[in-house]
């Protein structure tokens, strides 16, 4: 692709962790850099109890080691897709409270934006498909055969 020069909005991408979600971050920060535009990378996280169960015992502790487990998931995505947050990028980094997909067609604000996800189906997807008002970009990720996985099960790191 080519550079069309600065564009207005923002590049939005959702992160977890997973590979499909690193494919779509290192999709994001290229677009980010080729159009002159900011990323916002958020990760959306809940109380694995759950809101309800955590609304008639709210713990604020347990909320903030889960918020600190979310973030440090964030930061780590950028590590391993990209060897850190990238310089030559204007980013934000978000740590939403919520349901994925509403997290990320929130933090959208219009047509002008990019929403970027990993992979190509499930309830997030949905979601930002159905309700998204800016373009979405799904990344796919390459499927791995069965040699190349065995191979990487067999690896081990050198001291």
């Amino acid at each position: 692709m080519y550079d069309d020069g600065p564009r207005a909005g923002r590049v939005v991408v959702g992160v977890n962790g997973s590979p499909a979600s690193l494919a779509a971050l290192r999709s994001a920060v290229d677009q980010a850099r080729r159009t002159h535009r900011p990323l916002v990378a958020a990760i959306a996280w809940q109380p694995p109890e759950g809101e309800g169960l955590y609304s008639r015992w709210p713990d604020r502790q347990w909320a903030r080691h889960w918020y600190g487990e979310a973030r440090a998931t964030l930061t780590g995505a950028f590590e391993a897709a990209l060897g850190g947050l990238p310089s030559d990028v204007d980013a934000t980094l978000r740590v939403v409270r919520g349901k994925p997909g509403p997290v990320l067609v929130g933090l959208t604000s219009g047509p002008d934006d990019l929403l970027v996800v990993g992979g190509h189906r499930g309830a997030v997807h949905r979601h930002v498909r159905r309700h998204s008002l800016c373009p979405v970009l799904t990344v796919p990720v390459r499927k791995v055969n069965k040699a190349e996985l065995r191979a990487l099960l067999r690896m081990t790191t050198a001291a």
